[in-house]
């Protein structure tokens, strides 16, 4: 290894520009925020289970399968790694943080949280890797919820704006209460699924002797609520501020149940993911498996 040392660096640098692109990593993002113009089912696929989780588990087998983790500590190439999804995280979140359209919203929030992945595995260690593999799944639960609610806003009140939200956990408790879990899960409110991610993630990054990668987490937690906090505020707290955009009324409801069932089995999933993470099937138990695997029990 020490003689293609340069080679081997190189390759996996070319590595990470191709499958970059996928994972959706700063200054190779572009694509992501665009994408949200599908409807909304088309969203949750890209941006919760498809496309970006295609090349963030691309990163996870190069990194742990293609060169092995040790190997790839030992060429120097998992800190420049570490750094770019750092970047990509805080970045992805303060550009959330100008989008009045709801989808734009969580496209920004999707560039940030699919960072979480890759930072997990350029973090030397068990616990950073549990946190970013198991982040492959709780991401992918919370942000089809959110996906799956900003549809329904869409579909039964024409709301496709931050600023249009006011009231519509008065006229959709349901969907809101849905969203509501989803976007506290992301900010890493105890007892739901991202909380997990973040718990682990922050403890590989102190054994790893990684300070800034703590602090990049907390900056994203705080941020992930600066720009979810106030969707949740305008939908509970405040009157509509007239006529919906386009109303569509439901015999069943709020809205029509077949719209209704999917966000509130995804926000279950992510109470189940975080209340119940040390089951025997929780998530959190399998990539546990996985991390004992490549680094020992």
């Amino acid at each position: 290894m020490t003689t293609h040392r340069g080679e081997l660096q190189i390759l996996f640098l070319l590595f990470m520009l191709g499958i970059g692109v996928k994972a959706a990593i700063v200054p190779l993002h572009g694509w992501l925020p665009k994408a949200m113009v599908a409807p909304a089912p088309v969203s949750s696929l890209l941006h919760a289970v498809a496309v970006v989780k295609a090349g963030a588990f691309g990163i996870v087998r190069i990194v742990y399968d293609v060169y092995g983790v040790e190997n790839a500590a030992r060429l120097g190439v998992l800190q420049p790694l570490a750094i770019a999804a750092g970047v990509t995280i805080i970045y992805g979140s303060v550009l959330a943080l100008f989008q009045d359209e709801l989808k734009k919203r969580l496209a920004y929030s999707t560039v940030s949280q699919v960072s979480y992945i890759v930072l997990g595995t350029a973090i030397l260690g068990p616990a950073a890797a549990i946190g970013g593999l198991v982040h492959l799944v709780h991401q992918g639960l919370m942000k089809i919820t959110l996906f799956f609610g900003a549809g329904n806003y869409a579909e039964t009140l024409g709301i496709h704006r931050v600023s249009e939200m006011n009231g519509a956990g008065r006229r959709m408790p349901l969907t809101t209460a849905a969203f509501t879990v989803a976007a506290l899960g992301m900010i890493g409110v105890p007892f739901l699924a991202g909380a997990v991610t973040k718990k682990y993630l922050k403890l590989g990054a102190e054994q790893a002797g990684d300070d800034w990668a703590v602090w990049v987490l907390t900056a994203s937690s705080l941020l992930n609520a600066a720009y979810f906090l106030p969707i949740l505020w305008r939908a509970w707290a405040r009157p509509p501020a007239g006529p919906w955009p386009a109303e569509h009324h439901s015999a069943s409801g709020e809205t029509h149940w077949m719209l209704l069932l999917p966000p509130l089995a995804t926000a279950a999933l992510v109470i189940w993911a975080g209340v119940f993470a040390d089951s025997l099937f929780s998530p959190l138990a399998w990539v546990k498996l996985i991390a004992e695997r490549e680094y020992g029990p």
